[in-house]
């Protein structure tokens, strides 16, 4: 592959700011999973895995203004946003820390052997332990939290895997900073660099997944980039574990009674959330139906009154701002799409948020309008509106995998009475997270959270986020009849590591 300069570019102007590295050869891609695979006895002690990720933590936050400037000049997501996300960052890595010293996550089952049972059970013990190396494939919209000290590297980590991060070409002289601190936390604990591989370029990113000693991989970015890689790792020789994050329309339906009930709260609640970040969140709500009448022009008239006051913004890239401009523009041609509020070009840099209405019955039955159906990165939202409930049933049945999925329900809904259990029924096999009286940009990292979806939202039924995404990158192996001094020491009965375990049947903690 030719090596070709990789610049640092300004989305503000669309200029080339500097040059921070050259496109990885497959030499390159070699030598750095290599690297990766060598430092995999450093993480075996827990307890090193969990300083490591604290220390992490601690030298990001060290580093906090040297940062954000960097994501800044990169991203323009701006100071607040980027100083907010590195700290859910760091907290992400402590949390994963405290995983890793609790143990639970090695899932410890110990069955000694009971010749009365059928057939007879012989001495059993399980435990999981870590893939190998992982390729981690960054994302553009989260400089921090899905980039190169991001959840899937922080997971990877504490399952005790080394990580080769393919940079994003948004923001490559953040990830070789971010590269950096990481690899000096690193350091700290006597674990070579190598843990954290960092290369750039399409072709690198290529040649990592197709890389023997690459054990698994996760990815955030787009249905056609993260279908491709998909494709890549279950064609290799040895097929392996490929976590993907590919694209959600995130759909919202709002009750007839819920709009006659708040209409502008809810009219308001949804341009703050289809507009944040300016529309560049995984989760934003790309689809809304909602009802046709006096309550749904209500809703309508407060989404347009928040949407106009919405400023122009600059999107992560001009590639992304062409597509998104390109994007609403077709969109809004198709038959009986109207744009209560344009949304498209704000300036030669930058977009301006709008919306786009449509009747529902135009989405219930496959056609033209299906473009509708797919994400449009940026802020924009569909309204579809429906005239009853066989209309809402409708569309939603034809609506693929997605991250979230949102109800609007009253009060008296709320409580149980009227359709809203229905609803909730209906949504829950489109989404990995549904929301009830709330909007869904914004994922809390939280033991109880879940970051996925149906395909195409996911291309596997784990989280990217939350204390459970660790699980994606660890093996089940059970030994039998293995004598104790052969075993290792977290499947020992004595349990001198303190572990949580399941003995003969009972939890232990």
């Amino acid at each position: 592959m030719a090596a070709a300069p990789v610049w640092s570019v300004d989305p503000r102007t669309g200029k080339q700011r500097e040059q921070v590295a050259v496109e990885a050869t497959a030499q390159e891609v070699d030598a750095a999973v290599r690297a990766a695979h060598e430092a995999r006895g450093a993480l075996a002690d827990r307890t090193v895995r969990a300083a490591f990720l604290r220390t992490a933590a601690d030298e990001l936050e060290a580093a906090k203004d040297g940062l954000v400037d960097a994501a800044d000049a990169e991203t323009a997501l701006g100071p607040v946003r980027l100083t907010g996300e590195l700290a859910r960052t760091c907290y992400q890595l402590r949390a994963f820390a405290d995983i890793v010293d609790e143990g639970a996550f090695l899932d410890v089952v110990i069955n000694h052997p009971d010749d009365t049972a059928t057939p007879p059970i012989p001495d059993l013990r399980r435990y999981k332990v870590p893939l190998g190396v992982v390729a981690v494939y960054s994302a553009s919209n989260f400089p921090f939290a899905f980039s190169v000290a991001g959840g899937d590297t922080a997971s990877a980590l504490a399952a005790g895997c080394p990580v080769v991060v393919k940079s994003h070409p948004d923001h490559p002289a953040l990830s070789e900073y971010v590269a950096k601190v990481l690899r000096r936390a690193a350091a700290r604990h006597d674990i070579p660099e190598g843990v954290v591989g960092l290369v750039h370029g399409f072709e690198a990113g290529v040649e990592l997944i197709k890389h023997p000693l690459v054990a698994a991989a996760g990815f955030t970015g787009s249905v056609r980039g993260g279908r491709a890689l998909f494709d890549a790792a279950a064609a290799r020789p040895v097929p392996i574990p490929f976590h993907g994050e590919l694209g959600s329309l995130n759909p919202v339906v709002v009750t007839e009674a819920a709009a006659a009930e708040r209409a502008e709260a809810i009219g308001a609640g949804l341009a703050g959330s289809m507009t944040l970040g300016v529309g560049q969140f995984c989760v934003k709500p790309g689809l809304v139906l909602a009802p046709a009448g006096a309550a749904g022009d209500a809703l309508l008239k407060s989404l347009t009154d928040a949407v106009s006051d919405t400023d122009a913004g600059v999107l992560l890239d001009h590639r992304m701002r062409d597509n998104f401009v390109a994007g609403v523009a077709e969109r809004a041609e198709l038959p009986d799409v109207d744009s209560p509020v344009t949304p498209g070009a704000g300036g030669e840099h930058t977009v301006s948020a709008g919306f786009l209405t449509v009747p529902a019955s135009r989405l219930a039955a496959e056609g033209e309008h299906d473009l509708l159906l797919e994400e449009c990165f940026g802020p924009v939202t569909v309204v579809a509106r429906y005239e009853d409930e066989t209309e809402v049933k409708a569309v939603l049945s034809r609506l693929p995998g997605n991250l979230t999925a949102t109800v609007q329900l009253s009060e008296e809904e709320a409580a149980g009475e009227g359709r809203g259990a229905e609803i909730l029924a209906e949504l829950t096999p489109l989404a990995g997270r549904v929301l009830v009286n709330g909007w869904p940009t914004g994922v809390a990292v939280a033991p109880a959270q879940h970051h996925g979806g149906p395909y195409p939202a996911t291309t596997s039924t784990s989280t990217s986020v939350g204390g459970t995404a660790i699980e994606r990158w660890m093996r089940p192996v059970a030994y039998q009849n293995a004598p104790s001094a052969l075993l290792p020491a977290e499947l020992r009965d004595e349990n001198p590591l303190g572990l949580p375990r399941r003995f003969n049947g009972r939890l232990e903690r």
